[in-house]
């Protein structure tokens, strides 16, 4: 999901150029091409941030896939030789002998000659945590740079220092709930209650509940510091989010994001996968609304009185934002058909199987009695 998202995101850097067939103006070439990108830009810091971003996660899921991949390629050898014996024979399609070939040479290639051996699990295991090792600050650096967008201008309702770690709580907190969208369906639809139980929905929902409660603090420290500051023209933006012409989107905000996760705290609701699934989908919508409070209403009403004016997105507006819509469920649905749903060689190292002492603390051996 990480990767179909950073997908959508890069898209967005080629349409701020203005003119996308000059977007390889973003890349940092050598002089003498006299092309010298404006590193001062956080156009460019985006540029990286997402190519960074996309960069880890493509190598951290692979790697995680890698078992799973030359799984697929023995079951298509193995499964389908009946099958291929019958596409070879006379009777046989071309089109059929094409496919199961593709087939065949797609997840051999993927799978990177993987058999198994002790070698190769102790070199998995180890590039695998040091990748997860990696994510980890990747994720908060990240989301710090996007936030650097608004916090290094000088635009009222932008320029605070509480945006690095208000974005990075947000991200985890639409993350966790973009997960449970998409998660809740799958395990309904392909039968995997015994892979994802209840006990993991469950500590999602108190991840979305802490995440929410971090966004509603940084709600409450904005309006405190444009208070604090004594700035008029900070503290206007502010009371202008809350009670001006965008009112109503930035109480949808408030609603979605802060009042919703609160009914997590209640265990009857995290026990009911509908008002789960529900929850989760308000989780996503008030974050889209975040992001539209950020932008519209900082830049919605300039310093001159007569430049004041109300937004309403065009048709290429509406058109990008259901585009991206397409575009990951596309890349979602394509993944979920030919690649494996859930990486079962991290479900077989943590079922009870594997440990090879996981029942010592059950054996009980009571002395005799006299």
């Amino acid at each position: 999901m990480t990767i179909f998202a950073v997908v959508c995101a890069g898209i967005f850097p080629l349409f701020h150029v203005g003119r996308v067939w000059f977007a390889w103006f973003l890349t940092p070439f050598h002089t003498y091409q006299w092309v010298w990108p404006n590193f001062r830009s956080p156009l460019e810091w985006d540029v990286f941030a997402v190519s960074t971003y996309g960069t880890v996660s493509v190598l951290f899921w692979y790697m995680g896939m890698i078992p799973d991949l030359a799984a697929i390629r023995d079951r298509t050898h193995g499964v389908h030789a009946a099958r291929m014996k019958l596409i070879n024979s006379k009777f046989g399609k071309a089109w059929e002998r094409g496919w199961y070939t593709f087939r065949k040479y797609f997840y051999g290639t993927l799978s990177m000659g993987w058999r198994g051996s002790h070698r190769h699990w102790n070199n998995y295991e180890m590039a695998y945590l040091l990748l997860a090792g990696l994510s980890t600050p990747l994720v908060l650096s990240v989301h710090t740079v996007v936030s650097f967008d608004f916090a290094a201008s000088n635009l009222p309702g932008w320029h605070t220092t509480i945006f690095p770690p208000y974005f990075v709580a947000g991200a985890i907190f639409s993350g966790f709930g973009m997960v449970l969208t998409l998660m809740l369906p799958l395990r309904a639809i392909f039968g995997l209650h015994d892979l994802i139980t209840q006990s993991h929905i469950d500590c999602m929902t108190k991840i979305c509940l802490a995440t929410g409660t971090m966004v509603g603090y940084a709600y409450g420290m904005e309006f405190f510091i444009a208070w604090y500051g004594a700035n008029p023209y900070e503290g206007f933006t502010f009371v202008n989010r809350a009670f001006g012409q965008y009112a109503w989107a930035y109480w949808i905000m408030i609603s979605c994001n802060v009042i919703t996760p609160q009914f997590f705290w209640f265990k009857a609701v995290r026990q009911n996968l509908w008002f789960v699934w529900i929850l989760s989908c308000f989780i996503n919508v008030g974050m889209w609304f975040e992001r539209f409070v950020i932008t519209v209403t900082s830049l919605a009403n300039d310093f001159l009185p007569a430049n004041w004016d109300y937004y309403s997105p065009t048709l290429v507006d509406i058109f990008t934002f259901f585009g991206t819509f397409g575009l990951f469920s596309v890349l979602f649905l394509l993944f979920i058909r030919f690649l494996p749903l859930m990486a079962f060689a991290e479900i077989k190292a943590v079922s009870p199987q594997a440990d090879v002492h996981g029942h010592e603390h059950e054996s009980h051996i009571t002395p005799p009695t006299e």
